[in-house]
């Protein structure tokens, strides 16, 4: 027979899948000595059986045998009268959800044992206990909301001027009592039970209920927690923090967990119960004046903070409840902190001799260090703000400015000195000018990996995308929400990391980065045996990676050059010319400000590879479509004849243009552009050569499917390091992009042909799952939700899917060429979860934008802590793995 209840002491710190953290750390502390009040937990498998088909066999036994043992520990029981045993019941899962689920208090109370209660600790003590446990009880077993409670209690001490809980009367309490439980009664149809072995028997399945409770499913939704794990349920022996002016209850920290500072941190409130501390009802008094108050309680509980965190090797939240002037400790957990906290301690804990590097590396999150690299809206002033929509986060920190719906109107604003937040139904590359001098962008369509979020990152710049309810009326320039319309110059401001967007201006705070954490990231390079690179299109985003420690360019999109003001006109030209000549012509006047490009860049990363992508979106994209626009460039390249413009954008057109005339298909029907871009390439790197620099490019070849296409454009590449002299003195490598499925199932015949590969993820996504980047997220939500897939594939790479094709094209390729250079450039580079994906299917590196790069280096350290090194699969054994790694 399974078992399913384990009393104090039968588990230790490790068995939190089993009892859950709560239930481990009370029983690890029992057995180290500590002041404990006894009980047991009924275990997360119970939970999970009872969520399928009800409370399982055997459990009712080792219940009540447990239940036995804890009456004979404590000398008292369960419903009596004269010693009645009083008890807690809470939740607790195998990771923290602090104030997720819920929790029962005072129970075994009822009308008579109440009375009897008093007589022995007093009436007031007693009645406050009582009113306590009907509204919990009420509350948490029969939904009974806690507001029905709430309105007489605050009635009555607004009627007699009562400022705190603590004026109230034994007379007052005791009225309290009778309300509530008729209040019990209207809302459930059914008296106050009386039992107090039903009261246990149904607070526990509360308790299990309360794990899909909204807010929990919420919060793990948030924090991508497994929905199957379960809780545990803690039984416990009460003591009183609420018994006089001798007791008292608190929340402490043994290091303050929003600087990370090594000193004690928390609150308490003197004739009190927990609750009271995190409800805000009273305000509580600092931990460190606890000495004046409770002198011998203060040095043990102090000793104690010592004990757990030698113990732990963390910092530990305690909560701590004082009964007469006797100490009990009732929870400890490794504390919650910010992520700025969270380094400093990494960092002072291996300082003095506690943990690891390694250790302290595993406990960072890669996520939350994300919020250290960008600006971030005062949490204060957003929790009071009231957020006016809400869309993807697509690209971290806040921005606040005016609204503006437009790239003219956007560069005419920023001209007059007016910050700008540029508001779009959906960006296109044309936009890039109003982006460079936007704080942020708001968009009311696109996903994860939308030209705005792509740029966006890139830029580090903040911006949400796909704000479902956001109505967008460029042409009048304003934007709805509900019922609701504004206009330009309207302010607004961004959160980035949580997709919120709020009418106004919120106030900002600036990241500052500490000594701790570039060591942080020192000890991660030393540790990560998969390389962390940045993808980056011009010498200054280059060097802000460098300084955050990349070790070259995993991408560099050469399309982005095209679109500044010195080049978008003869780009356009180009695209308009009708001949190979005319082609050519326009062609050489791009060709001096791509070498230069080239020479910024490689400068930049000197002696670091680069790999630098050939040109990749259809044609059509850098046109206007617009009628002024096209006039504007008929005008510069047409003569004025604004239907040369029209015939050559109508004759771009393609109905599905990622799959259409792009990548490697440009360079196969159009040689020259290509040609252009490859000779820039190598006159920069001579150049750079002179000058005593060791560029080192890796050239790219986009979109290719069939080993044919790829042959075509290498071939040319090397003709053209012969012709200018590139080929024996620079050093380069010419590779491809794994985007089209066919070609990861023929990375075996791709490997004779090149030197490097790289996965670009978002493309690869689109072809393998057959959905449109930009046109999913009206349906992926309601995927995720509905656990089709467990996360938005265009966020996190599908490991099931995508993923597995990622492996075979890297047996396949090393099957030919062992240890060849494999990496990922696209968005989802720098995605923790994928990064760790990544290290296991062996790829060399992973590439993610310039502020990205210290998250994904922490998770790559984290990969290889966790991981080792990866394995080599063959094909047979890849199809034999389980589909998730």
């Amino acid at each position: 027979m399974s078992k399913w209840v384990y009393y104090f002491g039968e588990t230790s710190k490790e068995d939190k899948f089993l009892v859950g953290g709560k239930g481990a750390n009370l029983s690890e502390m029992t057995k180290i000595g500590l002041p404990i009040p006894a009980g047991y937990t009924v275990s997360m498998q119970c939970s999970v059986v009872f969520g399928q088909s009800g409370l399982p066999d055997g459990f009712a036994g080792q219940e009540a045998k447990a239940l036995a043992r804890l009456e004979k520990e404590t000398g008292k029981k369960l419903g009596d009268l004269n010693n009645p045993l009083l008890v807690s019941v809470r939740s607790g899962s195998a990771v923290s959800m602090p104030g997720m689920m819920d929790t029962v208090l005072n129970l075994g109370l009822n009308d008579q044992i109440v009375e009897k209660l008093g007589k022995k600790s007093g009436l007031r003590f007693a009645y406050d206990s009582y009113r306590r446990f009907i509204m919990m009880f009420g509350d948490v077993v029969k939904n009974v909301h806690r507001e029905a409670f709430d309105g007489p209690l605050w009635e009555l001490k607004k009627r007699k001027g009562y400022k705190s809980d603590t004026e109230m009367t034994t007379e007052d309490l005791k009225s309290l009592c009778g309300t509530f439980k008729n209040i019990y009664k209207e809302h459930t149809g059914e008296p106050f039970p009386s039992d107090p072995r039903y009261q246990l028997t149904e607070a526990i399945q509360a308790v299990f209920k309360s794990w899909n409770n909204p807010r929990a499913i919420k919060y793990r939704d948030i924090n991508h927690i497994d929905h199957d794990m379960g809780t545990a349920v803690t039984v416990q022996e009460m003591v009183y923090g609420n018994m006089g002016d001798d007791c008292a209850t608190g929340v402490a920290f043994t290091r303050n967990p929003s600087t990370g500072d090594n000193n004690r941190y928390g609150e308490y409130l003197s004739n009190a119960q927990g609750e009271d501390v995190v409800a805000g009802v009273r305000t509580p008094i600092d931990l460190n004046e606890m000495k004046n108050n409770f002198p011998s309680c203060s040095k043990q509980l102090f000793d104690i903070f010592t004990l757990l965190e030698d113990h732990y090797k963390d910092m530990q939240d305690i909560e701590f409840t004082i009964e007469k002037n006797k100490l009990f400790i009732l929870q400890t957990r490794n504390g919650k902190r910010t992520a700025g906290a969270a380094v400093k301690m990494a960092v002072d804990m291996v300082e003095e001799g506690r943990i690891t590097k390694e250790t302290a590396l595993m406990r960072l999150d890669p996520v939350a260090i994300d919020t250290l690299l960008h600006k971030q809206l005062d949490p204060v002033a957003a929790k009071k703000a009231s957020a006016l929509g809400k869309g993807l986060p697509a690209s971290p920190g806040a921005a606040v400015g005016q609204a503006y719906f437009d790239a003219d109107a956007a560069v005419a604003a920023k001209e007059a000195g007016i910050k700008v937040i540029l508001v779009r139904t959906e960006t296109s590359p044309e936009d890039i000018t109003g982006m460079t001098v936007s704080q942020g962008i708001l968009t009311a369509r696109g996903g994860m990996t939308s030209h705005a979020a792509v740029v966006a990152r890139g830029m580090n710049l903040p911006c949400i995308c796909g704000a479902t309810d956001l109505v967008i009326n460029e042409a009048a320039k304003t934007f709805t929400v509900g019922s609701k319309t504004f206009k330009e110059g309207e302010w607004l401001s961004l959160d980035g990391n949580t997709g919120s967007f709020y009418l106004g201006a919120l106030p900002v705070s600036d990241p500052e980065l500490s000594d701790n954490f570039h060591k942080i990231l020192g000890w991660s390079r030393d540790i990560a045996t998969c390389t962390v690179r940045t993808n980056c299109d011009t010498p200054q985003d280059a060097l802000i990676a460098k300084n955050f420690g990349a070790q070259g360019i995993g991408l560099c999109r050469t399309e982005h050059m095209f679109f500044g003001a010195d080049r978008i006109l003869p780009m356009r030209e180009m695209i308009v010319a009708d001949t190979e000549e005319a082609r050519k012509t326009a062609l050489n006047k791009l060709l001096p400000i791509q070498r230069a490009d080239f020479h910024g860049i490689l400068g930049a990363m000197d002696n670091l590879p680069v790999i630098i992508r050939l040109i990749d979106p259809p044609l059509h994209e850098f046109l206007p479509h617009e009628d002024k626009e096209q006039q504007e460039v008929a005008n510069q390249v047409a003569g004025g004849d604004i239907s040369v413009i029209k015939k050559k954008v109508a004759s771009l057109h393609e109905f599905n243009p990622m799959l259409g005339f792009r990548g490697c298909r440009l360079g196969v029907v159009y040689p020259e552009i290509n040609a252009m871009q490859v000779r820039a390439i190598f006159e920069a790197a001579l150049a750079l050569i002179k000058e005593g620099k060791k560029p080192w490019p890796q050239i790219e070849i986009p979109l290719v499917g069939h080993v044919g296409e790829l042959k075509i454009i290498k071939n040319m590449i090397l003709q053209i390091a012969k012709d200018t002299g590139a080929e024996g003195v620079v050093r380069y490598e010419i590779g491809t992009m794994i985007e089209v499925p066919r070609a990861a199932l023929r990375a075996d015949r791709l490997a004779q042909e090149v030197d490097f590969m790289s996965f670009g993820t978002n493309d690869l996504t689109q072809m393998t799952c057959g959905f449109s980047r930009d046109d999913s997220g009206v349906f992926l939500k309601e995927y995720v939700a509905k656990k089709i897939y467990p996360r938005d594939p265009f966020a996190a790479v599908d490991q099931e899917g995508v993923g597995r094709l990622m492996q075979l094209c890297v047996t396949l390729a090393r099957s030919v060429k062992p240890g060849m250079d494999i990496g990922i450039c696209g968005e989802h580079g720098g995605e923790p979860n994928t990064v760790m994906f990544c290290h296991r299917i062996g790829l060399s590196n992973v590439s993610c934008s310039p502020y990205r790069v210290p998250v994904a280096q922490i998770a790559a350290a984290q990969a290889q802590i966790k991981y080792g090194t990866p394995e080599v699969k063959t094909v047979g054994q890849i199809f034999t793995l389980p589909s998730k790694l």
